[in-house]
């Protein structure tokens, strides 16, 4: 179970990570926060890329594999931040997480039967993040905002799948470190929108940088990273299912470290939520059971 059990710890560094991300943008615009979080994941990763003299296959299966990557983490991640301008934060943590639904999905459009128990998982799972994500007079209207954060579902989907196709052939931590340099080369030209220069400076900076630190160095460079590790061994439906637990931890967090209240509907979804996570590894260990030729071990249990 070494693949999703790193992931559920990789969804605890994103809980967290949320957190900072709304601390950081108090001082900074989103695009700045992203473009200094990236380069900084860069400039951490680096180091340990030169000294494991991390291996590729080839330049351009590299180039295409960080491309693929980072393209979609950053087209995945802004669409979240600026779909946020026009609808809920727990709207857009709810459609967000709806990536648990495509994962699986676009796996069965690419010809891949879904691990066993997957859909009562991600029932689970959707039930778990709406009790979580909104109060009983939750209303669910459609809007720009809500295509957006639709859109970054679609998006983080893609990365996961992308992660899927190109870890399993390359050094996983000197691909982390290309899908990076992507994401903060992608965001420099948004630097430029008034909305953002008007707000970047030396001194706001300075002031977001431990959020900024926490996100590049944690979110980034050693979640990420250890999500493109784990995902060798875990099957992309089941890897969706575990980092969904996102929502969980940022509960949590802000719950401890903020003082946000946790209400018995939020206690509820999110034990809805690690149920869905236990039952389907307990069908993946059920499937790799000796003598049974099922998929390959990233079935669900790495």
């Amino acid at each position: 179970m070494a693949g999703p059990a790193t992931l559920v710890f990789v969804a605890a560094i994103w809980g967290a990570g949320f957190l900072a991300q709304q601390l950081g943008m108090d001082h900074v615009g989103p695009w700045a926060f992203g473009v200094v979080r990236n380069a900084l994941a860069v400039a951490v990763l680096l180091p340990v890329v030169l000294a494991r003299r991390a291996r590729v296959p080839s330049r351009r299966t590299f180039a295409l594999g960080s491309f693929a990557c980072g393209t979609a983490l950053f087209a995945a991640s802004m669409a979240q931040q600026v779909g946020l301008q026009w609808t809920s934060a727990g709207m857009g943590g709810f459609l967000t997480a709806m990536y648990v639904l495509f994962v699986p999905v676009a796996g069965i459009a690419a010809g891949r039967k879904p691990p066993r128990g997957i859909w009562t998982g991600v029932a689970l799972a959707i039930a778990g993040l709406f009790l979580i994500s909104f109060g009983p007079d939750a209303s669910l209207r459609v809007g720009r905002g809500e295509a957006l954060e639709l859109a970054c579902a679609f998006l983080f989907a893609v990365q996961i799948l992308c992660i899927d196709k190109f870890a399993p052939g390359m050094d996983p931590v000197a691909l982390s470190c290309g899908e990076f340099a992507v994401c903060a080369l992608e965001g420099l030209p948004f630097l430029a929108l008034q909305s953002e220069s008007a707000r970047l400076s030396g001194e706001a900076i300075a002031a977001a940088f431990p959020a900024i630190a926490f996100a590049g160095v944690f979110s980034s460079g050693v979640a990420y990273t250890l999500q493109t590790v784990a995902q060798t061994v875990t099957a992309p439906a089941v890897a969706s299912l575990a980092m969904s637990l996102e929502a969980v931890f940022a509960a949590l967090f802000g719950w401890v470290f903020l003082h946000q209240a946790m209400t018995p509907r939020q206690m509820a979804g999110c034990g809805l939520m690690l149920a869905a996570v236990v039952f389907v590894q307990l069908r993946a260990l059920e499937r790799d059971r000796p003598g049974d030729d099922g998929d390959r071990v990233r079935a669900g249990c790495g």
